[in-house]
């Protein structure tokens, strides 16, 4: 605990020393961030807290680094340090560095079918947010898939490969959350490798949706927004058409340039793009019929939208918003989200209380997010930042209480 009370600071005097290292004044990085000096100058002195995603991402790429250089992630010290991820995420970095090479595999790998199967595992460990157990699965599906492409042909090659491409989506969220940023690119170009090859109509776009994922991490919201209107246009057809599959993929991608949008301060486009996934999850919620499985593992749903929609209000400084949407959310629709969906739920509810005031509230949330997804919010900086903020609110709190009982007691001089 006592590290993470001077985090903040500490992330401050990372932002002077990337400052100094690349010849910047703190005039220059304020101009890049559209800040006053006087706010760089409270940042680096610990005395601001970076509780924005957009924040820290542009003040990196102002500084020519990536977030976490900034941030100092992964985090040390937890549990998750000794878990034992560090060696399976090596393991899978090796895998993913030698895809072109023939794979090392003995035996007779299993028909894509089975390895299909497999992922149900993985999405039931996702759903928990379960990382560190994702990452020691995916070093042998890898090997697995890899070796049945390398063997098979026709449509089961191409379905090897669609299963390569998912395990790379697997390790790469994964990776995003345990603060591992060069596991996170090999796995995304992986995966669009793997998806050009998989015959698989969708999955070039899924690739394309962990692409601007990653684009954030740079600021480049531009570029995100882009990219994700060029993943639309390869699937119209299909959603127009009504295709399970591509309603999940075009949703989920309007709600990734609905966050692109949001960070970049466009609030017409965020609300456009809202709009688009709620039509798409309103497809979703009337289709009739078995839904197939969701291959791509895209959780999308109603839910998954009106929580996006609080979030997005966030990312734009709008907590009175996001929690009156809160407060007309059908808790239904979140409580048949995945533990790790509804954990970035509650993360999110716990930075609007606390912006709103209500520090109690905001704790209350944070313990709740904690409970359900507790690897993921140990491990989230905005989870930490608002932590941090709670904190140091209930030290200057004490700090005044007890100036004042000291004046009472005419205790002034001690």
């Amino acid at each position: 605990m006592p590290h993470q009370l001077e985090e903040q600071e500490a992330i401050g005097q990372r932002v002077r020393r990337q400052r100094l290292k690349v010849g910047m004044t703190q005039a220059d990085l304020a101009a890049a961030v559209g800040k006053t000096q006087a706010w760089v100058s409270k940042v680096e002195k610990g005395r601001l807290e970076l509780d924005r995603a957009a924040l820290i991402n542009a003040l990196a790429a102002a500084l020519h680094c990536h977030p976490n250089v900034l941030i100092e992630r992964p985090y040390g010290g937890g549990a998750e340090s000794h878990a034992g991820w560090h060696a399976a995420a090596a393991s899978i970095m090796r895998e993913l560095r030698r895809y072109d090479l023939t794979p090392v595999f003995d035996g007779m790998p299993r028909t894509a079918d089975d390895l299909w199967r497999d992922t149900r595992r993985l999405h039931r460990l996702r759903d928990a947010a379960a990382n560190t157990a994702i990452l020691r699965e995916i070093p042998d599906l890898l090997r697995e898939s890899r070796a049945l492409a390398e063997r098979a042909d026709g449509h089961e090659q191409e379905e090897a490969f669609a299963v390569y491409a998912v395990a790379c989506k697997f390790a790469h969220t994964a990776a995003h959350a345990l603060g591992q940023p060069e596991l996170v690119a090999l796995a995304c170009e992986r995966a669009v490798w793997a998806a050009q090859r998989s015959g698989d109509p969708l999955l070039p776009a899924v690739a394309d949706w962990m692409r601007v994922w990653d684009m954030w991490a740079t600021a480049d919201y531009a570029d995100a927004l882009a990219l994700a209107d060029k993943a639309l246009a390869t699937v119209q057809d299909q959603y127009d058409g009504g295709d399970p599959l591509a309603l999940r993929v075009w949703g989920s991608l309007q709600l990734r340039s609905a966050v692109s949008a949001a960070r970049s301060g466009n609030k017409d486009e965020t609300l456009a793009r809202i709009r688009h996934a709620t039509e798409a999850a309103e497809r979703v919620d009337a289709h009739v019929g078995v839904m197939p499985f969701d291959r791509h593992s895209l959780t999308f749903s109603m839910g998954n939208v009106q929580i996006h929609e609080i979030n997005v209000n966030l990312e734009m400084s709008n907590q009175r918003e996001a929690l009156r949407l809160n407060r007309r959310t059908d808790p239904g629709h979140i409580a048949v989200l995945p533990k790790s969906r509804q954990g970035h739920h509650h993360m999110d509810l716990a930075r609007a209380w606390l912006w709103d005031g209500n520090r109690d509230k905001a704790l209350t949330e944070l313990e709740t997010a904690e409970d359900l997804a507790p690897q993921l919010v140990r491990n989230h900086p905005i989870a930490r930042a608002t932590l941090r903020q709670l904190v140091y609110a209930e030290r200057q709190l004490t700090r005044q209480k007890l100036r004042r009982m000291t004046t009472r007691f005419s205790l002034d001089d001690l």
